[in-house]
């Protein structure tokens, strides 16, 4: 009965990709724009965080080649979701989604890339986790209609207006530019936490932080050991 009231009243909710808007945020090229960069937000609802979803979400966009410009976990004000949602202000189901929203922790993104607005739909998959085709992140993960585990902008124009909303522009990577990073020495090699493998490595009995920990913000400073590693703590 609870999956035909969501299917019902999200009906107009559709997730299949919508074309982007005319606004470029970023051009590339003196002669045009022979490409672009857009920059979308993307959100891990409660049910997501709570499930530990957030590094599979991460590993996803860069395994497609996205840039990862801001994130941060957050219990979100009903002001924000107020704004967020203002479209869904007069739905019968607002309420419940406020409350939904507002239940836990939200682990909020921007992702840069080319065409990253269209793309992060496609791969989100559709609002139902019923009509979700499986190897979007609904269709792998999301068990009910109102617990759908992800959010992500559905045009150029909401992504601008969300990212306004979620973040301060000082909290976000400048276009183009890499996450600055303390890259600790390993026996005269560099070890990236980006580019580390999504297991934690050990020495000298040590566990180290795993790519998404450390994307998490979970590692701070650099731990030595006698054997010459130099780990992320």
């Amino acid at each position: 009965m609870g999956g035909l009231f969501w299917r019902s009243a999200l009906r107009g909710l559709r997730c299949g990709p919508r074309a982007p808007g005319p606004s470029l945020l970023v051009r590339h090229g003196s002669g045009g724009p022979s490409w672009t960069r857009e920059r979308t937000l993307v959100a891990v609802k409660p049910d997501g965080v709570q499930r530990r979803l957030v590094g599979d979400v991460i590993q996803r966009f860069e395994r497609r080649g996205f840039t990862l410009v801001g994130m941060k976990m957050l219990q979100a004000p009903e002001s924000v979701l107020a704004e967020h949602y203002q479209d869904l202000r007069r739905k019968p189901f607002y309420p419940a989604l406020i409350r939904y929203m507002s239940s836990g922790p939200v682990v909020a993104m921007v992702w840069e890339g080319y065409n990253v607005v269209r793309a992060s739909r496609a791969m989100i998959g559709h609002t139902d986790s019923a009509e979700a085709a499986p190897g979007t992140i609904r269709g792998d993960f999301s068990v009910h209609i109102s617990r759908n585990v992800i959010h992500a902008s559905d045009s150029v124009e909401g992504a601008q207006r969300e990212i306004q909303l979620w973040f301060q522009s000082s909290e976000l990577s400048p276009t183009g530019a890499p996450w600055p990073s303390r890259r600790p020495t390993w026996r005269g090699t560099t070890v990236s936490p980006r580019t580390a493998t999504s297991s934690a490595r050990t020495c000298c009995g040590t566990k180290w932080p795993s790519s998404q920990e450390a994307a998490l913000g979970l590692g701070s400073g650099l731990l030595r050991f006698s054997c010459g590693t130099a780990a992320i703590r």
